[in-house]
């Protein structure tokens, strides 16, 4: 018997943004198919206008398997993430056992398929920079639509994300966020009135 998808399921029990005012909640799972499906749009941009030749596939599996680690260890706020370096490299090395605990819940003959989605690997750098892209793009579109809500709260949030975007080195994340991003302030009566 293996418990792997049983504990995958549980992603829907693990809230983020766990320190602020929500006006509406967010879970990990579905944090994560948000990932996965700008992580894919991120590649797939990055194939047809930069010369690229990624996996878009490979990157969504990636961005849906991104936070597995916190059916462990719960949604651990970013400022207390980030406070010192210490407290960041252990975070680290407590996200990976816990990728490394799902990981062996796996059947042995299925283990292949899963390395490179639960532990990251030399050859997939250009992968997991766009599903980090991704991640912080999803960040970035929550505290948006939560200042849509009126939701002051997520205005520092917002201000931050959107500079280090501002800064993002990858010519996909400047499309996305100058071609996709702008729509996530629109009512959906606007959306259906272009």
């Amino acid at each position: 018997m293996s418990h792997f998808f049983a504990f995958l399921a549980r992603m829907k029990f693990i809230q983020r943004w766990g320190l602020m005012r929500n006006t509406f909640t967010e879970n990990i799972q579905e944090h994560s198919l948000q990932v996965a499906m700008i992580a894919h749009g991120l590649a797939v941009i990055r194939n047809t206008y930069f010369e690229g030749k990624l996996d878009a596939g490979k990157a969504a599996l990636m961005g849906m398997y991104h936070e597995v680690s916190e059916v462990f260890t719960g949604d651990l706020p970013t400022p207390v993430k980030y406070f010192n370096p210490k407290i960041k490299a252990v975070y680290k090395d407590i996200e990976n056992m816990s990728q490394m605990k799902i990981y062996n819940m796996l059947p042995h003959e299925l283990k292949n398929s899963y390395l490179g989605l639960l532990a990251r690997q030399d050859e997939d750098r250009e992968l997991w920079q766009i599903v980090k892209a991704a991640d912080k793009i999803s960040a970035y579109l929550k505290c948006a639509e939560e200042l849509k809500a009126g939701n002051q709260e997520f205005s520092v949030a917002y201000k931050s994300i959107k500079q280090e975007l501002d800064n993002n080195k990858l010519p996909e994340v400047k499309y996305f966020m100058e071609v996709f991003a702008p729509s996530f302030s629109l009512s959906l009566d606007e959306l259906n009135n272009l």
